[in-house]
């Protein structure tokens, strides 16, 4: 079984603490239902800094990534349906799918 990342970008942020309960609930669901295809569930960001080539450091992010989840699925065809079924969706947030590549040290 190959191994695919959720990359979670971008969101609504939620207009009150009981939405965003309610969100979250959902969220905890989602990544129950996937059970030990959920390798590395709910992997969120924060305090973000970014290195520059000329190796400036600026705080912040240069993308709107909020975090990840990895997953083990069959085929890419699998990893999206999965991913379809995220309730980021939602919330205006928008989801890619990548298959890691092993990499051989």
């Amino acid at each position: 079984m190959a191994q695919y990342i959720i990359t979670y970008l971008g969101g609504d942020q939620p207009s009150s603490p009981d939405e965003g309960k309610r969100h979250f609930a959902k969220y905890k669901q989602w990544l129950s239902s996937l059970g030990d295809a959920a390798i590395s569930p709910a992997n969120p960001f924060r305090n973000t800094s970014t290195v520059h080539p000329d190796g400036t450091v600026t705080g912040g992010s240069t993308i709107s990534m909020s975090g990840y989840t990895i997953i083990e699925a069959d085929s890419m065809e699998q990893a999206l349906e999965i991913a379809r079924a995220c309730p980021f969706l939602e919330i205006g947030g928008t989801l890619e799918v990548s298959e890691l590549m092993p990499m051989p040290f």
